[in-house]
């Protein structure tokens, strides 16, 4: 059977019309990543040379993926297509290129911790209020201006931006921003802005030599989750194509519906307009409408949501796989009855319907949230997994060791040398350190150039010296060794192994695990005979190695997906990812949709959509929850349900526990459709009518939780009749213990699970009822 047999019609007018510009709109679960990998391998069955077509992906994993795909049609001939992420393929042709711009091509890749080093360095040399000049606050201004193609010389030229800086009590922002792209500069480093940043400038500059040569190079352009692009990435790929001739050959793939990453500067903007920037050269435009992930509760119930959004590319997602069961609603009076609640569900799903752990996922809008849902996790014994933690490549000792491999390769890395120049401890402290910074700006030199100018003690000099000479024993290995011969040498040499080795707790054993781990994976990288370069040698130098690892995803380190646990992320971290039943918590105001975005109706579309990928995450059961109550930041809060379900079709909804009856039998929601689409500011002033804001424990009593007043400890006495507002109403049986720790013994008839209960009056929130 051939490969095109495997597709449906508009599947395959999207794989097979391959010249000219071409857009795919790709709703979820249609079979985007099979078009896209069939369309290549389309390309190349046709005459096309593998090299001459680039994929550019947001993940490694995705890229990976693709060839394992393409190759299943074509054979070894896919490992020589271009794919990758936007930040490994352009890292590739900066390393052969870099040096027409001034950067070496052995050039360091800073993360977010490196440059947040280098912008904390500068606000002390600069001697600023670091309580104005918050280093995440900067870096992300500084990533938004480069992402919106702005120097630090136009930075400092615009009024509307110093305007905004003064404003937030930030005035030198500007300054640091030059500081910070000129100490990356001498460093010879680039951070993850920089690689496509950087590389914009070198097409720019170099328009004949350089940039005509990949345009020749790649015939084919092929972007998927286009919708996730922001202006300069846009920008680059129109000069890959040479924008202004009707002749190239561009395809990108995305859903509109999924765009939920403006807060790292995407912009939905990119595929709204797609089909108008390229109308004169006569593109075409796909739909894949057809769901083949989901049944039909959850399908629809994904179309009715999105449809109160204003601005999209009209489809409708369908799926052939049967009604379903209905989508579940659980309110619960406090975000702990929340979890337990979710606990119980899961337990249902295992025994019931035979799901699997590693089938389930709890979807939730900010990490903070994990802690409820994994404490009755661990009560009933069912195992999970959170996503979202410290990444493996942030913990202290691999950065320790990583720094060390850095600096052999490149010994002008200067965040690399400060992290490690006493470490372990050689006598190189601080003041020393102080001397040499001096210098270095004095001279404005690489801080590695600087070590051996300076006016030190003898004790201090021969310390230096014995690190240099270290140093460039670790640059003779790591120029004629592989890279886990060098990053063998390199960790023992360097005398970590050797601390981490004396450390004899448990927590200094892990450390000496994570190192080994480390080099294992040095070793795995060596050993991969993986061809993925047009190259007929592959690189397995330290160097290819550091840049393998910079330029890893959060979901490509996702562990085997047969692992037998509850995956606990956010709802963003699990776009592209699929469940057998998905719970989506804290379905509340203010939370989801979050309060940031409550300010504009951009803000609480983006929102919508971020729920609507949630929803379709689910194949077969979705559960939607929400919590009256909650604690945050030390208080209790509470909480209206979320506008958004009240979008959900009341027909697909499952009654659980009352929540039917607290919509009600005519369910006015938060806004109107036709408010929502275009007339509501998007505040959240609006209010559901009826019941639905109630606790269920407390609807007969007609009290709302805004309402409840607890009494004073004093007043309780035995007999009365009180609330809580977790467990519900309750008698009070006795009073026991002094004064200051009156016990009180209470039996909650409408709690979950009754029972009698002794509280602490004097940490007890109790309201008499009677």
């Amino acid at each position: 059977m051939s490969y095109l047999d495997e597709l449906n019609d508009v599947q395959r007018q999207a794989v097979t019309n391959t010249d000219g510009p071409v857009l795919v709109v790709a709703g979820p679960g249609s079979g985007k990543t099979r078009v896209l990998t069939y369309r290549i391998a389309h390309l190349i069955e046709k005459g096309t040379a593998p090299w001459e077509i680039l994929a550019l992906t947001f993940t490694n994993k995705a890229a990976r993926e693709m060839k394992e795909r393409i190759g299943k049609v074509v054979g070894p001939r896919a490992n020589r297509v271009w794919a990758g992420t936007f930040h490994s393929i352009f890292a590739r042709i900066l390393r052969v290129e870099a040096e027409k711009i001034g950067y070496p091509s052995n050039f360091t890749i800073y993360d977010s911790d490196d440059s947040k080093s280098v912008i904390r360095s500068i606000i002390q040399e600069m001697n600023l209020n670091k309580d104005h000049y918050n280093p995440n606050a900067i870096l992300s201004r500084i990533s938004s201006a480069k992402s919106s193609l702005i120097t630090p010389k136009l930075y400092e030229k615009d009024e509307e931006l110093r305007e905004q800086d003064r404003m937030a009590k930030r005035p030198h922002l500007h300054a640091i921003y030059k500081k910070y792209t000129a100490r990356c500069k001498r460093s010879g480093a680039m951070d993850f802005d920089d690689l496509l940043y950087r590389l914009y400038e070198l097409f720019q500059k170099n328009p004949d030599n350089v940039l005509d040569k990949y345009r020749e190079k790649f015939k084919y352009v092929l972007v998927d989750e286009f919708q996730d692009t922001n202006h300069l990435q846009y920008s680059i790929i129109r000069k890959f194509i040479q924008y202004d001739k009707s002749d190239r050959n561009i395809c990108v793939v995305g859903d509109d519906a999924q765009s939920i990453y403006a807060f790292r500067g995407a912009t939905i903007q990119n595929i709204l307009d797609f089909e108008k920037d390229f109308e004169k050269h006569g593109i075409k435009v796909f739909k894949l409408e057809q769901n083949y992930r989901s049944t039909e509760h959850i399908v629809q119930t994904a179309n009715e949501v999105i449809g109160y959004n204003r601005r999209q590319i009209k489809k409708t997602i369908w799926s052939d796989k049967g009604d379903g069961h209905k989508i579940k609603l659980i309110k619960a009076m406090t975000d702990g009855e929340e979890g337990q609640r979710i606990a119980d569900n899961i337990l249902e799903q295992k025994n019931r319907h035979h799901l699997r752990n590693s089938e389930i996922a709890i979807l939730y809008r900010t990490n903070a949230q994990s802690r409820v849902f994994e404490e009755y996790l661990r009560r009933y014994n069912i195992a999970y997994k959170i996503f979202g933690g410290l990444s493996f490549y942030q913990r202290k000792e691999v950065k320790d060791m990583v720094a060390y491999l850095r600096l052999a390769v490149n010994t002008m890395d200067e965040e690399a040398l400060r992290r490690v120049i006493n470490y372990p401890k050689r006598g190189i402290g601080k003041t020393t350190l102080d001397k040499i910074s001096t210098v270095t700006a004095q001279l404005d030199k690489p801080l590695w150039e600087c070590l051996g100018r300076v006016q030190l003690s003898k004790r201090a000099l021969g310390a230096i010296a014995d690190f240099v000479a270290m140093i460039k024993s670790f640059q003779k290995k790591a120029e004629g060794e592989n890279a886990y011969e060098a990053a063998s040498y390199i960790a023992k040499r360097s005398g970590i192994m050797d601390e981490l080795k004396a450390d004899n707790s448990v927590e200094g054993i892990n450390r000496m695990e994570n190192v080994n781990a480390l080099l294992d994976g040095v070793k795995a990288f060596v050993e991969d005979d993986t061809v993925i370069d047009t190259e007929t040698i592959a690189d397995k130098s330290l160097a290819s190695y550091l840049q393998n690892i910079a330029l890893l995803t959060d979901l490509d380190t996702k562990e085997d997906e047969n692992t037998e646990y509850v995956t606990l992320m956010s709802v963003h971290a699990a776009k592209g990812l699929e469940f057998k039943s998905v719970f989506v918590v804290g379905m509340e105001e203010k939370l989801f949709p979050s309060f940031m975005s409550l300010e504009s109706q951009d803000g609480i579309d983006e929102e919508r959509r971020l729920f609507y990928v949630a929803i379709t995450r689910a194949e077969q059961f979705l559960t939607l929850s929400y919590a009256n109550s909650r604690y945050r930041y030390g208080q209790m809060r509470y909480n209206e349900p979320s506008r958004f379900l009240q979008e959900v079709p009341l027909e697909r909804l499952e009654e659980i526990s009352g929540a039917r009856s607290s919509f009600g039998s005519n369910r006015p929601g938060f806004m109107d459709r036709s408010t929502d689409n275009g007339n509501s500011n998007g505040s959240s002033g609006a209010r559901v009518s009826g019941n639905f804001k109630k606790p269920d424990r407390a609807v007969s009593l007609g009290i709302d939780p805004k309402d409840f007043k607890p009494n004073a400890p004093t007043e309780i006495q035995a007999g009365m009749k009180v609330l809580h507002l977790k467990f519900g109403e309750g008698k009070v049986l006795s009073i026991d213990g002094g004064s200051a720790n009156r016990i009180a013994t209470i039996f909650f008839k409408n709690a979950s699970d009754p029972q009698q209960r002794k509280i602490m009056l004097k940490f007890a929130k109790l309201q008499i009822i009677g």
